[in-house]
């Protein structure tokens, strides 16, 4: 028998809208046109200029020719030009690129090729490496250079006439552009490259409709009021900057943008504008640590993901004024999916048992369906003992679409009806997950995603190396980084430090080992590395380094 709620109720323009997030914006100008959106520098932008520029954007989009399905890259600084490629590319109907800025030129090219770039944004701090990256990619995009006021370096970077200005480009847009609503709330909003384990890096590919689900996650788990203030100190490059350019505009909020992460403007930010709400790596907790005699004079909290920060930094931050809350989360679930809710009751626990709990990874946010430990082999729930290893899966709304152009890596990462993060936790008795490895072999350093396998195929290509294998080596400022294991070719010698130089010429600085150890390296009978064995080696080192004894 045919459901009789569903005879004659179809959708219908009148009570069927896809869901995307650019609509928050529009509503903001109508209602509140002179709220103050934007602050960088000594910039004030308020709601209705914003959306202006916004849809200027947009215009000068489609009167280039591009719409749905073209792509726009932006290698930006925390700039209100990132905040506006975040609507406007969207609302041409185009899919929103945002390039890391700490990769280097080879990487960028990969990117720019893979996601068939028709346009490129970028700082004029970041021309250089554009160039070089340019120079040898497949595709040649449109090139607009974002001069921005709070960059004062000298730059000797050609920026002739053959390169767009932004603020110009921007300027002659139409600000009353009829701006495109998605066809489908399941149409593609942004494409975020991963680093992969293997091979090049995946192209997440996100939809509106997540995006909008995950934004309003976001005001529920930070609790965020009206008119709150946001300082940026997460890149927004990083997981479209967790959704939150989205997500303020959702409560009328304030960006405060920071170009450079440093504890002077940070903290002039926190006291001069008030600051409620910032995300970051642990890293960043300890560069607002570094400042001497700071204390708030309001509640901030403070959201931070990758590695459990250490008790010290906990209680510091504590002392300081800031409420820490841990998430956990990846690009293919549009940032953090994740979240330690707090239970009032762990107040009065001692500060080592709280640290213990903040260390967890949580329970799923508001708008994910489900979120599990499971055993990949057979998807069935490990038990909830803290001690039996899985793997972390998510089903929703806020999972990617797939893999762009990739569609046996989307088939692997959706098997079973599951999104397969890679990550090894275990599953408390109160249902909180907790990491306890990386499958992937994914190190997270000062919040960056770094491939294990892409350093040992660069250290594989010095004469001197004959075997390398790279794993994680926890650290207090970094939460993780890199530790390299070499062993040299018969008759070869290589000095650390000359492994570093090697490194820092062919990958991004921050992807360079740390440490290096020059040492047989374990294997199986059929020779393959075993890295757990080498982990092993690892935490001994940190051990008897924090005991004083000699490094072994």
């Amino acid at each position: 028998m045919e459901n009789p709620y569903n005879v004659g109720l179809d959708r219908n323009p009148a009570n069927f809208q896809p869901l995307t997030p650019l609509g928050f914006l529009a509503r903001n100008a109508a209602n509140y046109p002179d709220a103050i959106a934007i602050i960088h520098g000594n910039i004030r932008v308020n709601y209705q200029t914003f959306y202006d520029r916004s849809r200027q954007l947009a215009s000068q989009l489609a009167n280039l020719g591009l719409g749905r399905g073209d792509t726009v890259s932006a290698l930006l600084a925390n700039t209100p030009a990132m905040l506006e490629c975040h609507y406007g590319v969207p609302m041409a109907g185009a899919v929103l690129h945002s390039v890391n800025t700490r990769l280097e030129a080879a990487t960028i090219a990969y990117q720019l090729a893979h996601a068939q770039a028709k346009v490129l944004i970028v700082d004029r701090e970041f021309l250089s490496v554009a160039q070089a990256a340019l120079a040898v990619a497949d595709v040649s995009p449109l090139v607009i250079v974002y001069h921005d006021s709070e960059w004062t370096e000298l730059s000797s970077v050609d920026t002739d006439d053959h390169y767009q200005d932004y603020d110009e480009f921007v300027a002659q847009g139409d600000r009353a552009f009829s701006w495109l609503m998605p066809e489908d709330e399941w149409d593609a909003i942004s494409i975020n490259y991963t680093s992969g384990t293997t091979g090049n890096p995946k192209g997440v590919v996100c939809h509106h409709r997540g995006a909008y689900l995950l934004a309003l996650g976001n005001v529920f788990t930070a609790d965020m009021p009206k008119y709150s203030t946001y300082l940026w100190t997460l890149p927004m490059f990083h997981c479209n900057g967790w959704c939150f350019p989205w997500t303020l505009s959702a409560i009328c909020g304030t960006h405060v943008c920071l170009r450079q992460v440093r504890k002077e403007p940070i903290w002039l930010a926190l006291h001069k504008h008030k600051v409620t709400h910032l995300c970051g790596a642990p890293i960043v907790m300890d560069i607002i640590l570094s400042a001497e005699n700071q204390t708030l004079t309001n509640k901030v909290a403070f959201f931070t993901a990758a590695a459990p920060p250490p008790e010290r930094t906990l209680a510091q931050m504590q002392e300081a004024g800031f409420e820490v809350t841990h998430l956990y989360g990846l690009a293919e679930v549009y940032g953090p999916a994740v979240v330690n809710e707090w239970h009032q009751e762990w107040n009065l626990l001692p500060i080592e048992e709280q640290a213990k709990l903040k260390a967890r990874q949580g329970v799923k946010y508001l708008p994910l369906e489900n979120l599990d430990v499971l055993d990949p082999e057979t998807m069935s729930a490990v038990p909830a003992d803290g001690k039996t290893l899985g793997e972390v899966m998510f089903q929703g709304n806020v999972v990617m679409k797939g893999y762009f152009k990739n569609p046996t890596a989307t088939q692997s990462a959706f098997e079973g009806g599951w999104f397969h993060s890679g990550d090894l936790a275990v599953k408390h008795p109160d249902g909180y997950i907790q990491l306890k490895d990386r499958s992937k072999d994914i190190i997270i350093s000062g919040g960056e995603n770094i491939s294990s396998i892409e350093i040992e195929d660069v250290l594989y290509k010095h004469p001197a190396v004959a075997v390398t294998a790279v794993v994680s080596c926890p650290d207090e400022k970094w939460g993780e980084v890199p530790f390299a294991f070499v062993e040299c070719c018969e008759g070869k010698t290589v000095s650390e430090q000359e492994l570093k130089t090697w490194c820092g010429q062919h990958m991004a600085g921050f992807k360079v080992p740390k440490h290096f150890s020059f040492t047989p390296i374990p294997r199986t009978p059929t020779g393959k590395i075993q890295k757990f064995q080498l982990r092993e080696q690892v935490s001994a080192r940190l051990q008897s380094e924090e005991s004083g004894s000699p490094k072994s």
